[in-house]
Formats: structure tokens, sequence, C-alpha cells
């Protein structure tokens, strides 16, 4: 492994494939917005397809990817599966990158523009 000038080493291969997938899961517009709802809170299935506006089969298909990828986790309540992000890294990523962007286009809203740039 290279090591950079602030010290740090670079990621080994299988890293490196593990954190793509995990983005490439992410890069789904549906699916990021299920993991913004639940990065703040957890929810069951129909309350999450309510939030992000999908019908409820796709939600539900979205969230057996995200489990399956270990992004999600679920408990049975009753009758009701109730789906939370256990990964607090994955929380912060999402809500970083949201932020983010948030914070980008919220100046480019009020003047008008898609970019921020005149």
């Amino acid at each position: 492994m290279a090591t950079l000038a602030g010290g740090l080493e670079d990621p080994s291969a299988d890293v490196l494939t593990e954190a793509a997938a995990t983005f490439g899961l992410l890069a789904s517009a549906a699916r990021l917005h299920i993991m913004w709802a639940l990065s703040q809170g957890e929810s069951d299935v129909t309350h999450l397809a309510d939030r992000v506006g999908g019908a409820l089969p796709a939600v539900s298909q979205h969230l057996a990817k995200l489990k399956l990828a270990g992004l999600v986790r679920s408990r049975r309540e009753g009758r009701r599966q109730v789906y939370y992000v256990d990964d607090p890294d994955i929380v912060t990523v999402v809500r970083v990158m949201v932020g983010q962007l948030t914070a980008r286009t919220a100046p480019a809203a009020s003047h008008g523009t898609v970019s921020g740039r005149p």
C-alpha cells in the first residue's frame, strides 16, 4: 500500500470494492431518500413510502436491497416490520452528503440559478 503525504495508507482493493458497492446502492435517488429518512429515525414501510413518495412495493424492494447489503436492519413490532439504520457511519455519510448539497443549492435557489453560478 502506498502512503500519502498525510500519513494515510491507501485502502485495500477489498475495502475500495466494498465502498464502491455501498456508494452504488446509495446512487439511487429513491434509496438515498429512504436512507435519509431512516437517518432521522426508524420507520415502517408504509410511513417510508408516504414520506418518500414511492409506491409501497417499490419502497419494499429498495429496503430489501439495503437490508441485504447490511445498510438497513429491521425488527418486528407486532404485525409491522420496523426499519432502521444501525451504522452511525452510514448515517453520517448520508447526512453530510445531503446536507452539503442542500447548503450548496440553497443560495442558488434564492438567486434563481441551478448551479449557484450566474
